[in-house]
């Protein structure tokens, strides 16, 4: 005989204590294997998908796409042992946010710990497959009481055009598949109301992308804005100032500051009131460090590895200044009023993605050389840009490189990552006039910008730090001291 269990929500480590469910990977009715990924969940440090360490069929699922779950919460019941779903069991009876009659024993299961990217690689999906009868009337339901009722799930997912996931159109009433790939997608045209069947895809096959999205969302409030205009007119002229203010603020947008977002926004918010921080700048020509890039890339061949990026490259020169300026290396321990000066350089990196600004970071970069770095950089970029940095990844960093220099911009003033104690922004390197040998020259300039909490030390040694990146920029062999 199968018996149902329950799975909850595991801690997904790094202190996190809720996620919100992003797509669910099976409904009601699958059958799941031991370790197979059941729900997409964003924390707001990652993207993860979460394993079930049972295997069985699905009875109930609790929380629709876009919920968000404390840590410890119901995600879903198995029903152990079983093959297929349970003769008495009723998809109707088992909606996602009834209660739940299932035990909470582990009594199966993969025994494996259950923290933030999964317990091993994802086994195969096995898929109940439900024929439709042609003119056979449908078996009545056993009657099941009021309150264990719930509406069936909002969408479900099909595939269509090779393995691509795409949204169903089934539960509007109208059936037919909906080509949208993207989760996040699914979810913006969901709190703005917008109904994917109407829009046509720009993408490959009509895929609908966020661009679609966020277009029609500009025509709904234009439309909207339109016929209010229209249907305020006769007494527009009336209105007080302070009404129509009002009223604007209701059709205003508002934007759940959550997930990645909200992270960001916390923790840019205790760096400003936590840390005095300090800026400090200074423009270097770079020229010289562009042409050792160019001569090392091209002595590398044709097939001799991946090429050496700038960002590499700054980013062991600043492991070397760290090594010099170790004061930087540190936080502030506020319940102790102590400076703590860390042994290691594990080095962050502002990335850029559509889920919003995360810093990836290296480990023990100050064991690494530029094409280490380079090639560690690039695969946590590429982990970043698809969503699939596990939490670990980014946390732990002892100093931050930021460049900004990629969104055409020349300077700025970087908030540190609390709790470190500083992070070094790099604009963009641009052609500039220049003395160069006592004589005017246009050659490639990058501005560098230092910001430092001033508790773990003065403005010499913050200057004396980037005047030493700078010297390294404008003439790259300073670094062979330290390599």
């Amino acid at each position: 005989m199968a018996q149902v269990l329950e799975f909850k929500l595991p801690d997904l480590g790094e202190g996190l204590t809720e996620a919100e469910i992003v797509r669910w990977l099976v409904e009601v009715g699958d059958v799941v294997a031991i370790d197979q990924p059941v729900v997409e969940v964003e924390t707001a440090k990652a993207m993860v998908e979460v394993p079930c360490p049972y295997g069985g069929v699905v009875t109930a699922r609790f929380g629709e796409e876009g919920t968000e779950l404390p840590v410890g919460a119901p995600l879903l019941t198995v029903a152990v042992g079983a093959t297929e779903a349970p003769a008495s069991f009723s998809p109707a009876s088992s909606g996602e946010d009834g209660p739940s009659s299932a035990v909470d024993e582990p009594s199966a299961g993969s025994g494996n710990v259950l923290v933030g990217y999964g317990t091993g690689a994802p086994a195969a999906r096995r898929r109940r497959i439900r024929p439709e009868r042609v003119g056979a009337t449908a078996a009545p339901a056993p009657a099941v009481p009021a309150a264990a009722q719930a509406p069936a799930p909002a969408a479900a997912s099909v595939f269509v055009s090779g393995s691509a996931p795409v949204a169903s159109g089934e539960a509007n009433g109208r059936p037919g598949p909906v080509a949208v790939i993207s989760p996040l997608v699914r979810r913006l045209a969901r709190q703005h109301e917008i109904d994917l069947r109407g829009l046509t895809g720009s993408g490959p096959d009509g895929l609908i992308l966020r661009s679609d999205v966020d277009s029609a969302i500009r025509r709904a409030g234009e439309a909207a804005e339109a016929e209010t205009r229209t249907a305020a007119a006769p007494v527009a002229a009336e209105a007080p100032t302070a009404v129509r203010a009002g009223a604007a603020a209701q059709d205003a947008e508002r934007i759940p500051l959550r997930g990645v977002r909200g992270a960001v926004a916390d923790k840019l918010s205790r760096s400003r009131t936590e840390i005095p921080d300090a800026t400090c700048w200074v423009d270097a020509d770079a020229t010289e460090l562009m042409a050792a890039r160019a001569a090392m890339n091209a002595a590398s061949g044709p097939s001799g590895g991946p090429k050496v990026s700038v960002l590499a490259l700054l980013a062991r020169i600043c492991t070397a200044a760290l090594a010099r300026y170790p004061e930087l290396n540190s936080t502030v321990d506020t319940a102790a009023r102590e400076i703590v000066r860390l042994p290691g350089v594990h080095l962050g990196f502002a990335a850029q993605t559509e889920r919003g600004l995360v810093v990836p970071v290296v480990r023990d970069a100050h064991t690494r050389n530029a094409e280490s770095i380079g090639a560690e950089i690039a695969r946590l970029t590429e982990l970043a840009r698809t969503g699939k940095l596990s939490p670990a990844q980014l946390t732990g960093g002892t100093f931050t490189l930021n460049n900004y220099g990629v969104f055409g911009v020349d300077g700025s003033t970087p908030i540190i990552n609390h709790p470190e104690a500083a992070m070094l922004g790099v604009g963009r390197i641009m052609p500039k006039p220049w003395v160069h040998n006592g004589e005017l020259a246009v050659r490639q300039v990058v501005q560098l910008s230092l910001t430092f909490d001033h508790r773990v030390c003065d403005g010499g040694t913050a200057g004396g730090f980037l005047r030493y990146v700078a010297d390294c920029v404008e003439q790259p062999a300073v670094l062979l001291r330290t390599l």
